[in-house]
């Protein structure tokens, strides 16, 4: 039988609760509810799942709920599995949201993040150890990695991020490309295309919504959010490779262009981002939040995660032609090494703001240590972390 909308709701509501740990945590929640436990699905879809999350923009793990929602409930099973997956991390950001800024200049909570602040670095450093084992794989990846680090380190601007992300992209092409054999793919049936079609009218008044909301510009407010919903989308279609890829993009619009944070609120943002059982990309929540309250934080998040999300769906037809192209895998040769180089930046970007002092340097080190040598899940590190910086600081 078809799972039910009720089903799906009430499955990724669970499994957005308690996805603590990042992407593959909730990929396997995924695969032991609904393909073990549940029967619904085959194992071979969700790996179809992550692999065209993997060659599109955005959150890779809203990205893949999205697509396995579509396959059990058409374009409405996407949108109420989506819907689900990211109400828990979006109540639970919005409260600690609500509570930094009542209570963020108070010295416990400084201190709490000064402790949390280094280990979220060490983790998005193992991120990129862990990414570059099995991406990097010869000299020219190494070099445009080292290159990808320094430049994002020392640049203050945006362009610089959009420069290394096409040239790197350009890169694989050149020198990774080798057109495959032509394929001849199996013809769609006149029925099938029929109710794609009719499916895509779905989304008409949508368009036409977000439409009308981005030409209107007469009041502070609709400009305000109409500023919202550019940026957080323009950041989601544009970020390959996943949640930690968003950090130094986000921080050169959000606080090096727009003036929206300041260094030490990003920071604590991408903090409390780490310590919610979602993406990091709810993030944006706490931006919103602080430019225009609850509707800024709800239009941030939809921003952000909801226009990869559609066009995962879109793509979901076109998988096969998608991962295996010849051309994508050459490209993403060259992005892939970037985007890690892109991520132990904000690692070191993170640090620096917090100031290499004694007792960060060996959180840090504490922190990395018992990640990638013993294995401790993050999510145990991090409140650890913050709890040290109260008792020491």
């Amino acid at each position: 039988m078809k799972p039910t909308l009720t089903y799906l709701f009430l499955t990724f509501l669970r499994i957005g609760a308690t996805s603590w740990g990042g992407f593959m945590v909730l990929i396997s929640m995924i695969q032991k509810k609904v393909v073990e436990k549940d029967g619904n699905l085959e194992a071979n879809v969700i790996m179809e799942g992550i692999s065209l999350a993997s060659v599109l923009p955005g959150p890779m793990a809203v990205n893949v709920v999205s697509f396995v929602g579509y396959r059990l409930g058409g374009w409405t099973g996407a949108f109420v599995s989506v819907v689900a997956v990211l109400l828990p991390s979006f109540l639970l950001m919005l409260a600690l949201s609500h509570l930094y800024f009542l209570y963020g200049n108070i010295p416990a909570m400084s201190h709490f993040f000064s402790g949390i602040l280094p280990a979220v670095a060490a983790i998005i450093i193992s991120v990129a150890v862990n990414l570059g084992e099995k991406s990097i794989k010869d000299l020219p990846q190494i070099v445009i990695a080292i290159a990808s680090a320094v430049l994002i380190f020392f640049s203050k601007s945006y362009l610089t991020t959009l420069t290394i992300l096409v040239g790197s992209g350009i890169f694989g092409y050149i020198f990774y490309y080798k057109p495959a054999p032509a394929q001849t793919l199996p013809e769609q049936g006149t029925s099938e295309i029929r109710a794609s079609r009719k499916q895509y009218w779905l989304l008409i008044p949508v368009a036409a919504l977000v439409l009308l909301f981005v030409f209107i510009n007469k009041s502070p407010g609709i400009h305000l959010h109409k500023t919202i919903l550019l940026t957080f989308s323009g950041m989601s279609l544009s970020q390959f490779g996943g949640g930690y890829v968003i950090i130094p993009t986000m921080q050169k619009i959000v606080v090096d262009g727009m003036k929206w944070l300041s260094d030490k609120e990003f920071v604590d943002a991408v903090a409390m981002g780490q310590i919610t059982p979602g993406p990091i990309f709810v993030s944006a929540t706490f931006i919103g939040y602080k430019l225009a309250g609850f509707w800024g934080a709800l239009n941030a998040t939809i921003s952000i995660f909801f226009p990869t999300a559609i066009l995962t769906v879109f793509c979901a037809k076109f998988f096969n032609k998608i991962s295996s192209s010849a051309l994508v895998t050459a490209i993403f040769k060259g992005l892939r090494p970037a985007i890690i180089g892109m991520i132990a930046s904000a690692a070191l970007t993170i640090l620096w703001n917090n100031g290499l002092s004694i007792f960060t340097i060996a959180i840090f080190a504490l922190a990395l240590l018992t990640i990638m040598r013993f294995k401790i899940d993050p999510v145990y590190v991090i409140p650890v972390a913050g709890i040290i910086g109260i008792l020491i600081l």
